[in-house]
């Protein structure tokens, strides 16, 4: 019942919204983007686009943030479910709601179905097996996606674009060619790219010239995006905190919110991301 009114949205995210990730941005263009603006091209060499995309990575690096952005930039629909969601403790429920969400996904194309945290809902079989009622529901829902995304009935027009800090804990044929034609690292942010993140987040803050974004990208080795966010979000609260009528945000602000921020930590170690990363599409 909760998936029997599907939000749709066009979200309202340009790809300037989005700092750095340059190669990950060409390969959801080529995958989302052109299959709308260059159609007759692909079609004269005989491509055939992308059924599914995962983008995986550390939290925080704006994985949900490239699927809105992509989303607006191509115009397309968007229908986003956070895994966990779709899950139901009366029989059948479950698998229902999926149906629902790609019927509603195919009433609504061209559109991107876009699952987050995916490892709650395709956990690998062998990691759900023996898990009780739990477990086989786990399975029950991987097999109706499976079906879904290339089963009977064509996905003309629908995307799926999934996001996860897990992929080790994905089930085998859901990452297979076919389901999820593109894996896409998206790493952490590099200095070039944290300093283009400070620059989106302070576009609509007023700073003094004792700001400078490149020391600042320089002093945050090892923040994601969602961290840098937390720090101009600090930085200008405290400017109101000590004037508040406060017209710019200074340095000293910014040297509190780093004192107070910290760097998010990550429990997956890159090894296991790099496992994943198909050739040709990893991102730098």
């Amino acid at each position: 019942s909760a998936m029997r009114e599907v939000q749709v949205e066009v979200p309202q995210v340009r790809w300037e919204d989005v700092g750095g990730q340059v190669t990950v941005k060409q390969a959801l263009k080529e995958a989302v983007q052109w299959p709308q603006s260059r159609a007759d091209e692909l079609k004269k060499v005989g491509a055939k686009t992308p059924l599914g995309i995962l983008l995986f990575g550390p939290p925080g690096c704006s994985k949900t943030l490239l699927a809105r952005a992509v989303a607006s930039e191509a115009g397309l629909n968007f229908l986003s479910i956070k895994g966990p969601e779709l899950y139901s403790k009366y029989v059948g429920e479950s698998e229902k709601a999926v149906r629902a969400l790609f019927r509603k996904a195919r009433q609504v194309a061209p559109s991107i179905i876009f699952i987050d945290e995916v490892d709650g809902m395709v956990a690998s079989r062998s990691q759900s097996s023996g898990g009780g009622d739990i477990g086989s529901v786990g399975e029950r829902v991987l097999s109706q996606l499976l079906m879904e995304m290339d089963g009977l009935v064509p996905l003309n027009g629908v995307v799926v674009v999934a996001a996860t800090n897990r992929p080790d804990r994905l089930d085998s044929a859901f990452l297979r060619p076919g389901r999820l034609d593109r894996l896409l690292y998206v790493p952490p942010p590099d200095t070039a790219t944290r300093e283009a993140i400070f620059e989106i987040h302070l576009r609509n803050t007023e700073t003094d010239s004792s700001v400078s974004l490149s020391l600042l990208a320089s002093r945050t080795e090892g923040y994601t995006g969602a961290d840098i966010a937390a720090i101009c979000r600090e930085a200008a609260m405290t400017a109101l905190k000590e004037d508040i009528n406060a017209s710019s945000v200074s340095s000293r602000h910014f040297e509190h919110a780093l004192s107070i921020v910290r760097a998010s930590q990550s429990s997956v170690p890159i090894s296991i991301y790099e496992k994943f990363m198909r050739p040709g599409f990893q991102a730098g």
